[in-house]
């Protein structure tokens, strides 16, 4: 009896909410969005030293340098040509992604720029972005139950960067103005490692299967005109 009411307004209540399933991908666009954004236009040369029109439209030098210098940078071949094409990637990759114009197609290449980067950039940090200084609220405890190889050693790193976090904040207290330097909040170690490049490409993988979302996107509304347009010259 119960089965029978609870059944057909479990169902009836889905209905009605697939009108809201376009908020998830909203969400994630919103997210995505200002990260894109902004990462790609601080890789262009919109300032400093530009004596050609052009030059505004290419990656700036420092950027180009970083690309293609092996000591301290990534060592990437035609440094110049990735630059340009990572900066306009992520910039207008991310205008769009804001606007829910083309979402599955913009997808595919800020995918692979966050693969790049996970591998280029990022890779031999680990996973955190942010080392977790108490081993026992490490997510990589999770992983040591499970016996995954490299978690005992993050465990330690979280240890050990407990310390020296500690003995900073010593410092600090001792001779600095903590009043002043923590008012922002207090200092962490920044491990940069993949996380951000991977919660990214995760969120984007998700946009190429759902797309920019329904009514939330200039997708949404163009292929609706598309399909109005083909079914009323259809009907002719």
């Amino acid at each position: 009896m119960l089965n029978t009411h609870l059944i057909p307004l479990y169902q009836h209540t889905l209905k009605k909410l697939q009108y809201l399933d376009g908020l998830p991908s909203l969400l994630i666009r919103l997210i995505l969005a200002p990260v894109m954004i902004i990462a790609g236009f601080n890789k262009l040369a919109l300032s400093g030293d530009v004596t050609h029109f052009y030059q505004y439209f290419l990656a700036s030098e420092d950027i180009v340098a970083w690309f293609g210098n092996s000591d301290w940078g990534l060592g990437l071949p035609m440094p110049s040509v990735l630059a340009f094409l990572a900066a306009w990637t992520e910039f207008l990759g991310g205008i769009f992604i804001l606007l829910g114009l083309f979402t599955r197609l913009t997808a595919i290449p800020l995918m692979i720029t966050m693969l790049v980067a996970a591998t280029t950039v990022h890779a031999s940090n680990g996973w955190f972005a942010v080392t977790p200084t108490d081993a026992s609220t490490s997510p990589a405890r999770v992983l040591n139950w499970l016996a995954i190889p490299g978690s005992e050693a993050s465990l330690v790193n979280s240890d050990e960067a407990s310390e020296r976090l500690t003995k900073m904040r010593e410092l600090l207290e001792t001779h600095g103005y903590t009043e002043y330097l923590y008012a922002k909040g207090k200092p962490v170690i920044l491990n940069n490692g993949i996380e951000f490049s991977a919660i990214y490409f995760v969120m984007l993988l998700s946009l190429f299967f759902t797309g920019g979302g329904r009514y939330v996107s200039l997708d949404y509304w163009l292929t609706r005109k598309v399909s109005n347009s083909f079914l009323a010259h259809k009907d002719k």
